[in-house]
């Protein structure tokens, strides 16, 4: 489908192709993360793309999507994906913000089901294990560890909440 759109580009003299109308095609296509353009003269043009990565859905106005790392939503038919959801009315550098700090976790992203956002600005966790962890608004590093070396005892495997909310507190259910 770029290649499609670029299409429109070929009758254009490459001294005169404006910049900017390059970089609108390449912008208005959310699977997009990255691209590098490079003019070779006297009539090609160098174009590297790099895909987005698929982080979860999310349903919005009732249709489902792909929030991608590029932090676009991409419009999908596709649920074969093994990727979250995230639900809740969330800011998208909040989430990054997050997703930051469990990539530096001993925590996977791929164990993680779901993400619930809440209006007060904190977040839940449901693990694929059907483990629910609820997160403190602060201090989410150091709840991340401690809820890791939690998980990792025996004789806490079959529990289903994990609650962190309150500061020097560990609810367990």
């Amino acid at each position: 489908k770029l290649e499609q759109n670029l299409e429109i580009l070929k009758p254009y003299n490459l001294y005169f192709l404006d910049d900017f109308l390059i970089r609108d095609l390449l912008n208005s296509n959310n699977l997009i993360e990255k691209y590098y353009i490079k003019k070779k003269y006297p009539s090609s043009l160098e174009v590297k793309v790099n895909k987005t990565d698929l982080l979860a859905y999310i349903i919005k106005d009732n249709k489902v999507s792909f929030f991608g790392s590029n932090g676009k939503l991409i419009p999908t038919s596709n649920h074969k994906v093994s990727i979250p959801y995230i639900y809740g009315n969330f800011e998208k550098d909040k989430f990054f913000e997050l997703k930051n700090i469990i990539d530096k976790s001993k925590f996977n992203y791929s164990e993680i089901k779901n993400f619930f956002y809440f209006p007060s600005g904190r977040w839940d966790i449901e693990m694929k294990s059907n483990i629910l962890i609820k997160l403190p608004k602060e201090d989410i590093e150091k709840v991340f560890y401690l809820s890791y070396e939690i998980l990792q005892e025996k004789k806490f495997q079959n529990i289903k909440i994990l609650d962190l909310r309150q500061t020097d507190q560990v609810i367990i259910d």
